[in-house]
């Protein structure tokens, strides 16, 4: 903004000087009761909120001055209306009293607030966290993330998610973050490395969403992680030498009163402190508090925790249920805690489970001690139920935004601590033992609200009337002249009459003369000599007395003193309150895991869970594991099943069966319970032995992503490249459906090849579940060791199909789609035409001629049936159009080899075909057995036998 003409006003100079200063925020000018604003910021903000738009004088060159304003006492609305919307708002205030001020009121911006800063109850959700990020980065980052070794013309983030081979200009980057919740205090900071590095943050971005991101000014960190735009994160660009190294380091030394960095692990973190230095000094220069509640900063290392991405809680429905809110999901099911905090705290839990053996038994242990106490486990409950949210009351004391009715909830709250120490004085378990020890009951704290505060006061200290007696004699005599005002005038009243002998002589208040004493003209030869004349009126004379005056000057100002004097006095308290900041978060702190630990007792006395063996083995077994969200929903009983899996003899499960049969809730269900178990809760199930699982990962379902352009199918290539490229030998991966969303010898080619390599990569054999239509798949179980069958059963019953939903041993024979789609709702003629086409599928009958064709009327078995396939006739004189997923077929994909643009087929071994045989058979139920099918079965076996 230009500098200031010389024409306009002094309070209009320090509106500009203001804006200058703050030139990417709208400007909140205290004028009187109002705040005002000017200029565009005036037209930005009428429109943001609806406001009235009028002008003021008319500046330098002869236009009036738009100008908007709201009143002072309701801006907390307003303010969150506007931070809503992605504003940023400087509050400047007048910083002195302007009864008092000598010339021009002084003004100041005492705060700017936006979408990362704003602590207000009513704008932030209690049971999420409010987060403020900052990313930098150790060397020159180029506008595109990522560059492919080979010519593509794709975006280079679809071809990172893609899976490719990706190198960045600067493999030696190191990104800095920190990661701050104002609204409670919590102080991370991480540092992300390489190719590897870039996903991680753009998945840690992701998954946190934080409200707003702050970079180095002229940084292009937004354009390496698209994720911000694509999630609409407010970017703030913040004053660069704030992130130097030393600069940073120096800031952050002072904020957590050390002399070093090393007990918080940050020495030799260069990224890290300057990230978290760097935010550390954006907020001090945005919020003009010293931030008292951050006094700790802990460094997150990604081995210390359960990766979980984006996509897999998305597909899992952790946070989120199928139909796009919290109701559906696991968070919904297990979250029984009963004070906010808490539920941020088991939210944070879920994203980043431990993997560290000894927490995990420690919590374990804790839930297991809090589950069989269920009389002092309730009562602990009932008592929390009195908990106000400490994190963020203290927090906003912290920050000078604290009102007198946030600090009586705080005394409340801080008051059923030693009622939770005497309910929990005999738990075991040492996590429980060691919580309960850290609750400081904060006796002085409390008896200093109590003895300030009254019990009910309002929620803002503007409003007055809210101290109580006998804390400041001052006060009290101030508030004595408030209440006894008419009093102490009768009083004088009464002692001037038997002073001066006038019976009418009176003591009179008026908006032009203040108090006066008036005597009629027959009396004015009584009036004493101190009396001194004030007005003359029609029927006598005012006078004024030196006491009177005295009187005058107290009672004039009293309501005001009162206020003024109020205020003092509970400034004052807020600081001490903020003071004892560390005190109250590990007291908050505490409560909140006790809350945790209890809720998931709850949660497994409610719903029969089990605590689970944790180990650092492979050995990954469940007995009767349920899905703790649909059984919960499901309209008749839930079908438990187990799980088996290891790294060696069942590394791999091919799944088949019927839609609609549980291959999905199995997958979803199998990888929830590392989720629960390394969370430190009991698990669905009957009896469980987890190994530590380093990352999850879930490809369940179809998605796409139309605002990107990406297919249904491209999506689920790029999920998976991030799963093949990813994953560990300590990862569990849960596919549903790989391939399905091309033709079908693509999309079979492309998932036998998938699942080979998660079962053969030397580098990496995750534990894994590869649910699929494509029975083709089982015979990889005759050939790779580590893979088996297993298929979800179902039975027909003349017309019907019955959902067993019961995980067998061994592969599934058909997929029953026909019957699903009657279910559905497809028209008879459409069923019956289907099932005809199956048959002639099945019989190999397909082809007539070269090209594929829908000759032959619907109905009519004589006619040429519908050829899905063809192909010219081998050299060992196969003919054309052999179905491919016929079991019979004399090249059937046993594995494919990319050579060129050609993909070449390894024909089955001969061991297989005999083995298949053998299995047919003896899996043959006779009793169960058609007379149709058990042609169609003799004719396969025959086909296999000759099968050169």
């Amino acid at each position: 903004m230009s500098s200031p003409a010389p024409t306009a006003t002094p309070a209009m100079r320090q509106y500009l000087d203001a804006k200058r200063q703050y030139r990417d925020a709208i400007v909140f000018f205290r004028m009187g009761d109002f705040y005002e604003m000017f200029y565009e910021d005036a037209l930005v903000a009428a429109r943001a909120l609806d406001l009235t738009l009028t002008s003021r004088s008319k500046d330098a060159g002869g236009a009036g001055i738009p100008m908007c304003g709201l009143p002072f006492h309701a801006v907390d609305g307003y303010l969150a209306k506007l931070v809503g919307k992605g504003f940023r708002v400087a509050i400047c205030e007048q910083v002195e009293d302007p009864r008092k001020a000598k010339g021009l009121v002084k003004r100041e911006v005492v705060r700017v607030v936006s979408p990362g800063t704003l602590t207000d109850a009513s704008y932030l959700e209690a049971r999420e966290p409010a987060y403020l990020m900052a990313i930098v980065s150790t060397a020159a980052v180029p506008n595109n993330r990522t560059r492919p070794t080979h010519d593509d013309t794709r975006p280079a983030d679809d071809v990172r998610r893609a899976g490719l081979v990706l190198q960045t200009r600067q493999n030696d980057d190191v990104f800095g973050v920190a990661l701050i919740d104002l609204s409670t205090g919590e102080f991370t900071t991480a540092e992300y490395r390489g190719t590897e590095g870039l996903q991680a943050l753009a998945d840690e971005i992701s998954v946190l969403r934080p409200r707003e991101i702050v970079l180095p000014a002229e940084s292009t960190i937004a354009e390496t992680f698209p994720e911000i735009a694509r999630l609409q994160i407010p970017v703030t660009m913040a004053e660069p030498w704030g992130f130097e190294p030393e600069a940073a380091r120096q800031t952050l030394l002072d904020q957590l009163k050390t002399h070093g960095l090393e007990g918080f692990g940050l020495d030799g973190r260069t990224a890290a402190v300057q990230a978290a230095g760097g935010l550390v000094g954006y907020l001090r220069g945005t919020q003009k508090a010293d931030l008292a509640h951050v006094r700790h900063v802990t460094f997150k290392a990604s081995a210390d925790c359960l990766i979980v991405d984006p996509i897999t809680l998305k597909h899992l429905e952790v946070l989120i249920g199928s139909e796009g809110a919290l109701k559906g999901s696991l968070l919904h099911e297990i979250d029984r805690t009963v004070t906010v905090m808490a539920g941020r705290l088991l939210r944070a839990w879920l994203l980043r489970p431990l993997c560290a053996l000894e927490r995990i038994r420690d919590r374990l242990d804790a839930v297991e001690d809090l589950a069989f106490r269920s009389t002092d486990r309730s009562k602990f409950r009932e008592t929390l139920k009195s908990v106000h949210d400490l994190e963020r009351l203290v927090a906003r004391a912290a920050l000078g935004t604290a009102g007198p009715r946030d600090l009586v909830s705080l005394r409340q709250s801080l008051a059923a601590v030693p009622r939770v120490r005497t309910v929990l004085a005999d738990v075991q378990a040492p996590l429980l033992r060691s919580l309960v020890a850290e609750l400081d009951d904060l006796a002085d704290v409390r008896d200093l609200i109590e003895r300030t505060l009254i019990d009910e006061p309002p929620a803002f200290a503007r409003d007055g009337g809210f101290t109580r007696d006998g804390i400041d004699p001052e006060l009290d005599e101030v508030k004595t002249i408030s209440r006894s005002g008419r009093q102490v005038i009768a009083e004088m009243e009464d002692r001037e009459r038997v002073r001066t002998g006038i019976n009418s002589l009176k003591v009179r208040f008026n908006r032009v003369f203040g108090y006066y004493i008036e005597i009629s003209k027959s009396n004015l030869h009584a009036a004493p000599a101190d009396y001194q004349r004030k007005q003359t009126i029609a029927g006598g004379e005012r006078f004024t007395t030196p006491a009177l005056k005295e009187y005058e000057a107290r009672v004039l100002g009293a309501d005001e003193r009162i206020l003024e004097r109020e205020l003092e006095i509970f400034e004052r308290l807020r600081g001490q309150v903020a003071g004892e900041a560390p005190r109250i978060q590990d007291t908050a702190r505490a409560l909140a895991t006790l809350d945790v630990l209890a809720a998931l007792a709850e949660t497994a006395a409610v719903s029969n869970y089990t605590k689970p063996h944790v180990h650092n083995g492979d050995e990954f077994l469940a007995v009767d594991s349920r899905h703790p969200v649909v059984e919960r929903s499901a309209t008749g009983a839930f079908v438990p099943n187990d799980i088996d899996l290891n790294g060696s003899t069942r590394q791999l499960v091919i799944l088949t069966g019927p839609n609609m049969g549980g291959k999905s809730t199995y997958l979803r269900q199998t990888a929830l319970l590392p989720l629960l178990a390394q969370i430190g809760s009991f698990v669905p199930a009957r009896d469980a032995k987890l190994p530590i699982i380093d990352r999850i990962f879930a490809r369940v379902g179809a998605s796409d992503n139309i605002a990107r352009g990406q297919s249904t199918f491209m999506v689920e290539m790029q999920e998976t490249a991030n799963i093949l490229h990813t994953a560990s030998s300590r990862s569990l991966v849960v596919l549903d459906e790989i391939g399905r969303g091309t033709s079908t010898f693509d999309g079979l080619s492309i998932a036998w090849a998938v699942a080979e390599h998660l079962a053969t990569n030397a580098k990496a054999r995750p534990k894994t579940l590869f649910a699929t239509h494509y029975h083709e798949l089982t015979d990889l179980a005759d050939v790779v060791p580590g893979v088996v069958n297993a298929h979800v059963s179902a039975r027909e019953w003349k017309e019907d199909i019955i959902f067993l939903r019961k995980i067998m041993p061994g592969r599934a024979d058909r997929s029953y789609g026909i019957q699903v789609a009657r279910l559905a709702g497809l028209p008879g003629g459409v069923i019956t035409r289907a099932k005809e086409i199956l048959g002639g599928l099945e019989r190999d009958e397909l082809s007539r001629g070269g090209r594929p064709t829908l000759s032959g009327a619907p109905g009519d078995p004589t006619a040429g049936q519908l050829g899905l396939f063809a192909k010219p006739a081998d050299p060992e004189g196969r003919p054309e159009g052999r179905p491919l997923q016929d079991a019979s077929a004399g090249a059937d994909l046993v594995g494919a080899d990319r050579v060129g643009p050609d993909l070449q087929v390894r024909p089955r071994p001969r061991l297989a075909r005999d083995n298949e045989m053998v299995r047919r058979l003896k899996e043959l139920d006779v009793d169960e057995t058609t007379p149709r099918r058990a042609l169609e079965l003799l004719a396969e076996l025959k086909t296999l036998a000759e099968d050169k």
